[in-house]
């Protein structure tokens, strides 16, 4: 197939079929810029959607039932899927509307070189064929002349009148217009081989060319046009799978819905705790005075140990008959107004003004925080404590009083956030009292004694001797001085290496225990009088900052600021053993965490 032979005649035709096949290539793109405009309006539209739609701050305590935690995850899973439009729209404009366009300009230009290649090639044959017609119409002329010079001839020559002379005249005559006739007709000639060649040349290899060369340009064009068709499609169907994703997350949403549990979040949100009332005493209104007195009174006191916490005792009032009933509607929803303030808002710090059941989820959440705020503190002073100690092993890195400041602040900072723990879990653990219907019966415990209330994380010691070339792993500390407190520190146990900063990676504790005493006591004579008899103290020490013992038995918990007996000193290894003064707990403690005051220094 080839529009040079098929089509040779077909000039005009195929200029016209050309500019068309352009004509469509621009109309199919700007259907496809079109396109990405409404999937970008799509997208706009259904992200304003989203926005419109997402809970404010106020609603925050709805969206805890499961509808409405799904509903949120919709609306999250709707802005990916119009996040995803947007990439189509955005892929559709660089991949294709943008080709589209330049393929257009890039056609439109091969086009015209072609066409002007072509009208040259037709002006050289047009211009072939005016030379022929010109020597043709010569040609013609010439011969007329030749003919009517030689009838001259002819006339003259027969008749008798004309003399000699005139004779010749014509026959001379005759023989110029005979030969201009036959030059005439030797250059038709040539002009006619000459025009036929061009024309041969024309129609068998100039125009074909420039044919063909406009068929490869209609071909390129509609090849394009099915590229950027699979383009298009290849584009929607690279965002299906996390389309898919999105739709699969809706659906996972909707079914994470369950109707029973939202009905125990709505018993657990608005649960009192209350019990319900007891019944109305029957009002003898034939009685004395001093019957209906006290049943009137009776039922006031009754009423208000109903609505003791949900509504204002202030507000009941003596019931005045069986008609105040209906008279009291505006009271009822004062009173439900006031439960639901309470319940919306926090009220007292001890959450006292709410009812137990609601007191005990407000202590819960409280303690629950205030223990992240713990553990956050201990994180922290353990990143100080590394960079202290990676300071002292290596003072060219920095000097480790420029974190000691950050250190006391972070270690004030811990014990409010402790003191305030140990505040809210006994308001925790006077609401769980309340809250339950009955008490355990202390019998009913390990041996028959109810055991006293620990946090989860707190630790305990043994007591016993040390020794610093016994395995460590054997040693253990005096009874009784169980803590329960987590170190800001978070220093852990005694590594195989010896170093203090091997054990500021341990285990940190969540809680902190009751604290043992003010053990800031100036008095170096109150270090005197508790030491084992093998072992005398050699000095005494201030804890610098808390350390949490890593519960193997070798390692000795210490507050910050607490006062302890030297018993050994470094060996080198960066630990120091010490002696707690008042229950004899041993144990070894960072040499870098205490400030020592031996007493042979002391002396001098």
């Amino acid at each position: 197939m080839n529009w040079g032979t098929e089509l040779w005649d077909q000039y005009d035709n195929l200029s016209a079929h050309t500019q068309k096949g352009i004509e469509f290539l621009d109309k199919y793109g700007n259907f496809v810029k079109e396109r990405c405009a409404i999937e970008l309006e799509y997208a706009g539209k259904l992200r304003r959607l989203v926005k419109n739609y997402q809970p404010k701050r106020k609603e925050e305590d709805e969206y805890q039932y499961t509808s409405c935690k799904a509903f949120r995850q919709l609306l999250q899973e709707l802005g990916d899927f119009a996040g995803q439009r947007e990439v189509v729209a955005e892929n559709l404009q660089s991949n294709v509307v943008r080709e589209l366009h330049l393929l257009a300009k890039e056609l439109r230009e091969e086009r015209k070189q072609h066409l002007n290649e072509g009208a040259k090639q037709m002006a050289v044959l047009n211009s072939a064929i005016g030379s022929l017609d010109r020597a043709r119409r010569a040609y013609e002329r010439a011969a007329r002349e030749s003919e009517r010079a030689l009838e001259a001839f002819q006339r003259a020559d027969a008749d008798l009148n004309l003399s000699r002379a005139e004779v010749e005249k014509q026959k001379a005559n005759m023989k110029l217009r005979s030969q201009a006739c036959e030059d005439a007709k030797h250059e038709y000639a040539d002009q006619l081989r000459k025009t036929n060649e061009a024309q041969r040349q024309h129609y068998e290899q100039r125009l074909p060319h420039v044919f063909k060369q406009l068929q490869d340009l209609d071909e390129k064009r509609i090849k394009h046009i099915k590229n950027f068709m699979l383009s298009s499609v290849e584009v929607e169907r690279k965002v299906f799978p996390i389309i898919k994703q999105c739709l699969d997350g809706m659906e996972h949403a909707a079914n994470s819905i369950n109707e029973k549990e939202d009905t125990q979040l709505v018993i657990d949100r608005y649960k009192s705790g209350f019990v319900p009332p007891e019944d109305f005493p029957f009002e003898e209104q034939r009685a004395g005075a001093d019957t209906t007195d006290a049943a009137a009174a009776a039922h006031h006191h009754h009423a208000q140990l109903t609505v003791r916490g949900t509504v204002s005792g202030n507000r009941i009032k003596k019931r005045g008959g069986l008609l105040s009933i209906f008279s009291s509607n505006k009271k009822i929803v004062e009173a439900c107004n006031s439960f639901k303030n309470n319940m919306s808002t926090d009220g007292k710090e001890d959450y006292s003004d709410l009812p137990p059941n609601q007191k005990k989820k407000k202590l819960q959440a409280k303690v629950h925080e205030l223990n992240k705020q713990v553990a956050q503190e201990q994180a922290a002073m353990e990143g100080l404590m590394k960079m202290k100690g990676v300071y002292e092993t290596n003072p060219t890195l920095g000097d480790p009083m420029t974190v000691e400041g950050q250190l006391n602040e972070c270690c004030d900072k811990l014990k409010k956030l402790r003191a305030q723990l140990r505040k809210f879990e006994e308001l925790l653990a006077e609401a769980n009292s309340q809250v339950c219907a009955a008490p355990l019966n202390p019998a009913a415990r390990t041996n028959g004694a109810a055991p006293a209330p620990q946090h989860p994380t707190s630790i305990g010691s043994n007591s016993g001797s040390l020794s610093r070339s016994a395995s460590e792993s054997s040693v253990s500390t005096g009874t009784g001085a169980g803590a329960g407190g987590g170190s800001v520190c978070g220093a852990g146990g005694r590594a195989a290496g010896g170093s203090p900063e091997s054990g500021l990676g341990g285990e940190l504790a969540a809680a902190h225990a009751e604290a043992n005493g003010d053990h800031d006591n100036d008095h170096e004579s109150d270090f005197d009088y508790y030491y084992e008899p093998d072992l005398q103290p050699l000095g005494y020490c201030k804890a610098l900052y808390p350390f949490e013992a890593n519960g193997t038995g070798s390692t000795m918990r210490m507050e910050c600021g607490e006062r302890l007996l030297v018993l050994e000193t470094d060996a080198g290894d960066g630990w120091t053993r010490v002696r707690r003064q008042l229950t004899r707990e041993e144990g070894f403690v960072p040499t870098t965490y205490i400030a020592t005051t031996l007493y042979a220094d002391a002396a001098h």
